[in-house]
């Protein structure tokens, strides 16, 4: 490969490939070069450091998992509904990844748990994206609350057992639907009840 074909998109794809091989612990910058047959100066030219090959990479996987969600936000219809299906997105995405490929689940949320500015800015879009739902219940008088973005926090919060990887171990428990469930109807209850 030249120099000239060589893209951040395909130094990222290749690095994937590249941790999938070794893990986050071994896998090095050399490897992603060797992989791509360029020198690893070729890949410092695109990402500066390691760490920043990383952030990128950790970055993109978590793209991966708003970006499907902005669709639901920004779609029309009555904004209980649009949270629920938000909601129920999220969850089928990080649980699909978790059953899918455990192995590079564990490599991104390792990823992920070194890179925190790529999970604020992702965690802040999410955030977002609830709000602009929250928003919306508000001006159609689905949702009495006081403070849209606060909401959209709590939201975020009480139902992290269900998204957040810290508990994905839980998301095999066979009553997870079930809590949710119970948990939905009592967030459900304090957007349109004023709570928040």
């Amino acid at each position: 490969m030249t120099d000239t074909s060589l893209t951040p998109d395909r130094i990222l794809d290749t690095t994937e490939q590249v941790l999938r091989r070794f893990g986050p612990e071994k896998a090095t910058v050399v490897d992603v070069a060797r992989a791509l047959d360029v020198s690893h100066g070729s890949i410092y030219r695109h990402f500066p450091s390691k760490a920043a090959l990383r952030d990128a990479v950790a970055e993109r996987w978590l793209h991966r998992v708003a970006s499907p969600l902005q669709a639901i936000a920004a779609a029309d219809g009555l904004a209980d509904a649009r949270l629920r299906r938000w909601l129920e997105a999220l969850i089928a995405l990080k649980r699909q990844k978790v059953r899918g490929d455990p192995e590079m689940f564990a490599t991104y949320v390792a990823l992920a748990h070194d890179s925190q500015g790529a999970v604020e800015r992702h965690v802040a879009e999410l955030l977002g994206q609830i709000k602009a739902i929250v928003d919306a219940g508000c001006a159609d008088g689905v949702f009495l609350v006081a403070d849209a973005a606060a909401a959209a926090r709590a939201v975020f919060q009480a139902t992290a057992r269900f998204h957040h990887p810290a508990h994905a171990a839980e998301w095999n428990d066979p009553d997870i639907d079930r809590d949710f469930e119970a948990v939905w109807h009592l967030v459900l209850a304090g957007l349109k009840g004023g709570a928040g």
